[in-house]
């Protein structure tokens, strides 16, 4: 099993050592083998901790108890406290793999669904395995629900809401005899993609594979409305891919507009196998990084140390490339995570650059262990790649086995760890960590007060920048009539706008230690 060692964090790094604080831990136990997919953060910075689980006897009852795997989903605020838990549960198992968190405040959880109709499972199944989604408000409440497949097997990989407030849902489908080689695909396994709207109407649906396996790792939205795809490839050209792979395995990149529609593809690799892990938009394109087993051969320019290294490319908007680069932790260096620090360009004051780009992971032992062998890495470059400093985290509190699932890199430079941590094996519990790090904090541009969206229709978040314990958020007429009055413990506030009326307002916040600002808030 993967490993990351969770615990008291001490940080070490090239520059010396540097003190990282934990600033809570919270602990969800379990008595079965968990499994946790995801960490995702909200527009108010609470967190929606995701995966599957078999039902603990507090929550199941002889109506809903199907002793199989459920979705899981925990709500934690701001301080790391439960606001909610809910279980989805079909007749058969049924494993969640992504999740989005709406702009209404709500989420879209997407995963894999073994269950034909009955329970909390609305829909028939379609036949073999199929995408189910359920559209949820920000109690966990469900609005809708949708079952994706055809009697070929389709797994659910991730999921994404567009400029226009509708989805892409995004998969894979397994090759079926069952079906005509027309429907079911090109290879052994094929990417499906499918479009919805915000009520989870259909509009479109296609397969992308070559003639071998293809399988998506990660998608992200664009600025135009579209998709960025990225999709671990061994297929070569045929079916619907344009671009030969170069060796073992690759990194195909398929960007897709608004409609679905396929805009340009490109493959990146060398005579080995290349894995990609994860996506990121920056100022001028993309960040693609993942795992080389390459030597520099095929489009790969840069060469391999030891076992695995990172890889990663910078493409422009069109899919060319800017710049690739090799990183190394020695033995295999498995990519988690990536997040794009940006800063305000001073030259245009809407306009965003990027400023750096920090990459998390751990390192696997393959053959012998060394220190930091099997511990938790982050690697922080400057926009053009060139490596700034790196840290590892140390745990003295280790349970048998850990495992780090997602990592999240949130406004204000503090970072939430989410894994599985087991004393005893096949009783996994879910392990969320809330790290302060100075040296990333620093790297963060803030703003003593922000509010978004502005101009505002229904809900609209004031994020203070000033540390505090007590704040108070008041909204004024420009009259200067008070009109709302929020106390508030939260770096990120929802306030309801609802019952203004058009036009313009004042917000203004006094925090406990007499730090006091205001923004101008604009009601359509």
């Amino acid at each position: 099993m993967n490993k990351f060692y969770f615990g008291a964090c001490i940080l070490c790094t090239t520059l010396g050592l540097s003190a990282q604080e934990v600033l809570w831990q919270k602990d969800i136990q379990s008595s079965t083998q968990d499994f946790l997919s995801q960490v995702t953060t909200t527009i108010d910075q609470q967190y929606l901790i995701t995966g599957s689980s078999i039902q603990s006897q507090k929550f199941s009852t002889e109506k809903k108890q199907n002793n199989g795997y459920d979705f899981h989903l925990v709500k934690l605020n701001q301080q790391g406290e439960q606001v909610w838990e809910k279980y989805f549960s079909g007749a058969n198992h049924d494993y969640l793999s992504a999740t989005v968190a709406t702009q209404d405040g709500g989420f879209l959880v997407s995963g894999t669904s073994y269950s034909g109709k009955g329970l909390d499972k609305k829909e028939d199944s379609k036949g073999g395995s199929d995408i189910w989604l359920i559209r949820l408000n920000e109690f966990g409440d469900e609005l809708w629900q949708k079952t994706l497949g055809t009697s070929s097997d389709e797994e659910s990989r991730a999921v994404i809401q567009t400029t226009d407030l509708g989805f892409f849902v995004a998969g894979n489908r397994q090759s079926s005899l069952r079906e005509p080689q027309a429907t079911s695909g090109y290879g052994s396994k094929d990417v499906l993609i499918v479009k919805l709207d915000k009520n989870g109407k259909e509009l479109s649906q296609s397969i992308l594979g070559g003639k071998g396996l293809d399988e998506v790792e990660k998608m992200i939205p664009t600025k135009d409305g579209g998709a960025l795809l990225g999709i671990y490839s061994r297929s070569n050209i045929g079916g619907s891919k344009k671009t030969e792979n170069y060796g073992e395995g690759d990194y195909w990149i398929i960007k897709l507009d608004k409609t679905g529609k396929v805009e340009w593809e490109k493959n990146f690799g060398g005579k080995g196998d290349d894995h990609l892990r994860t996506l990121a938009l920056t100022s001028t394109g993309y960040i693609i990084g993942g795992e080389s087993r390459s030597e520099r051969s095929g489009n790969k320019t840069v060469g391999i140390e030891e076992g695995t290294d990172l890889w990663l490319i910078s493409l422009n908007e069109r899919g060319e490339e800017i710049w690739q680069k090799s990183y190394n932790f020695k033995n295999r260096d498995i990519l988690m995570g990536m997040s794009v620090i940006q800063s305000q360009d001073e030259r245009e004051k809407n306009k965003d650059f990027t400023k750096g780009i920090l990459l998390g992971g751990y390192t696997q032992a393959e053959g012998r262990i060394e220190a930091e062998d099997e511990t938790f890495w982050m690697l922080y470059l400057n926009q053009d790649g060139n490596e700034q400093w790196r840290k590892h985290v140390t745990g003295d509190k280790r349970q048998r086995e850990e495992r780090l699932s997602d990592l999240k890199l949130n406004r204000d430079g503090s970072i939430i760890l989410a894994g599985t941590s087991a004393q005893e094996l096949g009783k996994e519990n879910w392990k969320i960590v809330k790290l302060g790090d100075k040296q990333i904090d620093q790297l963060i541009e803030k703003q003593n007060m922000k509010i978004y969206p502005n101009p505002v229709s229904e809900y609209a978040y004031v994020e203070i920048g000033y540390d505090f314990k007590e704040a108070d958020i008041v909204l004024y007429d420009m009259g200067g009539r008070q009109l709302q009055t929020v106390k508030t413990k939260n770096k990120v506030t929802k306030i309801n706008t609802q019952n203004l009326i058009q036009g313009a307002y004042l917000v203004t916040i006094k925090t406990d230690t007499n730090k006091t600002a205001n923004a101008k808030l604009i009601k359509k």
